[in-house]
């Protein structure tokens, strides 16, 4: 169950990077991150990547 929640948001983190005004290279940084390290990623994604921030 763990597994599909991480998977969910992951994926939730991914297309949220896509629709960044980043480089293409940024974005693909991003998705690599977040799918090699699949929990550890989506943390460091909302912490550094300032999404998340009101």
């Amino acid at each position: 169950m763990w597994g599909a929640l991480v998977l969910i948001l992951d994926v939730v983190a991914m297309i949220d990077a896509l629709r960044q005004p980043w480089s293409l290279g940024k974005k693909l940084l991003w998705i690599a991150i977040i799918y090699l390290l699949p929990v550890l990623g989506l943390i460091l994604y909302y912490l550094i990547s300032g999404r998340g921030k009101s």
